[in-house]
């Protein structure tokens, strides 16, 4: 029997405090990327204390509730725009 727990981006939103629709997740998503490959996910600046520190416990826990879902957000964090998605300047 599969006794694991199974969330989505919009799950990781919400647990996170945020917004946990989905313009609202590609909204964030666009705001904050691309994240520098030399900063951890749970250091970005935009991340508050309890936030900063679910991230950082959940990706190191045992069980692994929540680690798909912030390394999928951590991949989209790190993509970055396409060139047609870029304003003109």
């Amino acid at each position: 029997m599969d006794t694991t727990t199974h969330h989505d981006l919009s799950s990781l939103f919400a647990q996170l405090g945020l917004p946990d629709d989905a313009a609202e997740i590609r909204a964030f998503i666009r705001q904050h990327r691309p994240l520098p490959q030399t900063l951890n996910l749970s250091e970005a600046p935009f991340w508050n204390d309890s936030q900063r520190a679910f991230l950082r416990e959940e990706w190191h826990a045992d069980d692994g509730d929540w680690v798909l879902q912030i390394d999928q957000l951590n991949a989209c964090l790190r993509e970055h725009p396409a060139p047609e998605t870029l304003a003109q300047a």
